[in-house]
C-alpha cells in the first residue's frame, strides 16, 4: 500500500496556511502528502479570480486571503480544511478532472457516513443552499458537489502546476452568519476539528489505497511558506474591534 506523508497543522496563521499549500504544490520533490488543518482567526478566503466587491459580507470575517484556487468564498471556522498534494501522474487524477473531484469526495462522504450523514455528489438538482450574490462557495454548487440534506456541505477546488497538484477543501461542521443554512455535520453531531480528523484520515485511507504517516513540513517548505504567505492577503486584513 502507497505511503503518504500527513501534516496537520490546526489553529495555523491565514498566510501560513495558504503558503504552506503553494509549497507543498510547487516542491518538485515533495512527497504524496495529506494535510490536515485550521485556522486562527476565523478566515474568509476569497477565490483567485473573485475581487474584494464580490464578498459583501466579507469585513464580518476576522482575516481574509486570496487562494491560489478559484471558487467562491469560503469562511474559514467550524470546519476542517485538508490539502492533498502530489505528482499530476498519481492514479487519484486519471482520466478528466471530474473524476478525481469525485473520487476525494467519495472518500468524504464514507467519513460522514461513520455519523449517519448521507452525503452524496449533487448531480443535476439544486440545492436549497443555493443564493444569488454572496460570492460565498457555499452557496453556489456544481453537480460535482458533496451535499446533504438538499444542501452543500463541503467546498473544494484544484491547482495544476508544473506536472503536480494541490486539491484543497472545506468540511463544515457547522456554520457562521456568513455561510447560514448550509449543509453541516453538527446535525448529526457536534465535533471539533481533531475529533472528526481521524475518522476522515481513516477514511482517505481506506477508499484511496493509501496509508500515511504523521510528518512535519521539512524546513525549506516552511521558509517557503513564510516567504510566500504575506502575498496572500487580500485587499485588507480585517481584524474584530
Amino acid at each position: 500500500m502507497e505511503l503518504w506523508r500527513r501534516i496537520s497543522t490546526y489553529g495555523a496563521s491565514p498566510e501560513f496556511n495558504m503558503g504552506l499549500d503553494q509549497a507543498l504544490l510547487e516542491t518538485p520533490e515533495a512527497p504524496p502528502t495529506l494535510r490536515l488543518y485550521t485556522w486562527e482567526p476565523d478566515t474568509l478566503s476569497l477565490g483567485y479570480f473573485q475581487r474584494f466587491t464580490d464578498v459583501p459580507r466579507a469585513t464580518e470575517a476576522g482575516a481574509i486571503v486570496r487562494r491560489i484556487t478559484g471558487g467562491g468564498a469560503i469562511h474559514h471556522v467550524r470546519e476542517l480544511t485538508f490539502s492533498l498534494s502530489c505528482s499530476l501522474e498519481h492514479r487519484l487524477y486519471a482520466g478528466p478532472i471530474g473524476e478525481s473531484y469525485a473520487r476525494i469526495h467519495r472518500a468524504i462522504a464514507a467519513a460522514l457516513a461513520e455519523f449517519g450523514v448521507r452525503a452524496e455528489l449533487r448531480g443535476e438538482r439544486a440545492l436549497g443552499s443555493d443564493v444569488e450574490g454572496t460570492g460565498m462557495c457555499f452557496h453556489h454548487s456544481t453537480d460535482l458537489d458533496l451535499v446533504w440534506d438538499d444542501k452543500k456541505g463541503v467546498g473544494s477546488a484544484q491547482r495544476r502546476k508544473a506536472g503536480r497538484v494541490l486539491h484543497h477543501g472545506s468540511i463544515k461542521l457547522g456554520t457562521s452568519p456568513l455561510e447560514g443554512d448550509i449543509a453541516t455535520l453538527e446535525r448529526y453531531a457536534t465535533l471539533e476539528p481533531e475529533d472528526f480528523a481521524p475518522v476522515l484520515l481513516a477514511a482517505f485511507e481506506r477508499e484511496l489505497g493509501i496509508r500515511t504517516r504523521p510528518a512535519a513540513p521539512e524546513l525549506d517548505e516552511r521558509e517557503y511558506a513564510r516567504q510566500v504567505g504575506p502575498g496572500y492577503r487580500a485587499e485588507r486584513f480585517v481584524h474584530r474591534r
